[in-house]
Formats: C-alpha cells, structure tokens, sequence
C-alpha cells in the first residue's frame, strides 16, 4: 500500500496546528508525543485547538485524566473520552474517529508502539477525514499516539518528547519547566527547546540540537 507524498508540498497555514511558540503540527498526518510528559504536551495541543476532541484510552489502565487538572489549560467538556478493552480496540477506534473528520484532534494513548501498516492506515484515515471535513469548511483532523518511554512508533510524521526539567531556584518556584525534544520530522532536523509557563503564559527557549 503507498502513501500520497503530502511532506513533499509545503503546508498552507490553515494545515498547521500551532504546538508551542512557533512551533506547528501538520494536520490530516499522524505525530507521536512521548516521555513522561506526554499527557501535558497533549493538553497543550487541546488549549490550542477548537472544537471537539476524542480521547482514546486503555480501558485496563490504573490512571485516569483527570477533568480539574486539565480545566487550567483547555475546557473539559469538550473531550469526549472513549475506553478499548484491547489494543487493537484501541488503533480502531482511532482510525474510525479520524476517517469521520467530526473531530479536529484525536489522541489515543497506548501501550506499546504499533507496526508500520496501522500507522499507515492512520494516516489514510485522517487523509479521508480531511477530506470530509473540508466539505463542511473545517480543519483536517490531527492524530497524536500517546507512548511512554522514547516512544518509536515507525512512520509517524513526527516525534516529540517532553519531560519536566529543574526549575532554576534554589528554593519553591511558580513557574513549571519542560524539555521539549523533536527526536523526528520529515523535514525537521531533531532539536530541543526549554518551555515554560510563566503566569499563564508559555515560553518557548531554544537549547540546541538534540543528539
């Protein structure tokens, strides 16, 4: 089965969905976020998104989101949250969500980094979504995985890793640190960044690139 080229024609800005500063996520493809920061990285796409967002979730997992943790960055009501009782449950109803085109962003978290062909029928999938949702006037829909680890889902668009980093106090600090890290893109070389939420506000540092 073979791909359209779509990395090889430069996105027009309504196929961008902003990730941090400057930083973009092209839409009707699927990305991978991981690291133990996953999570967060996610929400953060959600508070820069509109509309509704599908959240698939192992239905075994011991953790569950949590709808106050997330209300500072993005609304909670607009998740609608679905649960697998199997992995393959899981890529499915990823796959059925995007191809819909109802929702601009799904995210499903898993286990495990699943083969070449189901990344591909994904990206098929949000390709078909685009689709129809352009029929409406809408944007393409956006596919995050959610792995833990570094991740290594092959064939994704790209691949980010976000961890927390030491705050630069010595003693207590408002302001929470992440490191940003691009470990994949097909135009992109890999590189890392420093971000930070100062009251409210995201800052996006650049630190250099990553190895």
């Amino acid at each position: 089965m073979s791909l359209p080229i779509h990395h090889l024609v430069a996105p027009r800005p309504q196929d961008l969905q902003p990730l941090a500063g400057d930083l973009a996520l092209r839409r009707g493809r699927v990305h991978e976020f991981c690291g133990p920061s996953r999570v967060r990285l996610a929400a953060g796409v959600m508070a820069r998104s509109d509309g509704p967002v599908v959240w698939i979730r192992p239905a075994w997992g011991t953790e569950r989101l949590n709808a106050a943790g997330l209300q500072p960055l993005a609304n909670p009501a607009r998740l609608t949250l679905v649960e697998a009782p199997r992995d393959e449950g899981l890529l499915w109803a990823m796959e059925e969500a995007l191809r819909s085109g109802a929702a601009p962003l799904v995210v499903a978290e898993l286990a495990a980094p699943p083969g070449l062909t189901p990344i591909r029928r994904l990206h098929l999938a949000a390709a078909a979504g685009g689709e129809a949702a352009g029929r409406d006037g809408a944007h393409a829909p956006l596919g995050l995985i959610l792995l833990p680890g570094e991740g290594g889902a092959p064939g994704v668009e790209s691949r980010w890793h976000l961890a927390p980093a030491p705050s630069p106090a010595l003693l207590w600090s408002d302001e929470a640190r992440w490191t940003l890290t691009r470990l994949r893109a097909r135009l992109a070389p890999p590189a890392a960044w420093r971000l930070a939420r100062r009251d409210g506000d995201e800052v996006l540092e650049t630190l250099s690139s990553a190895s």
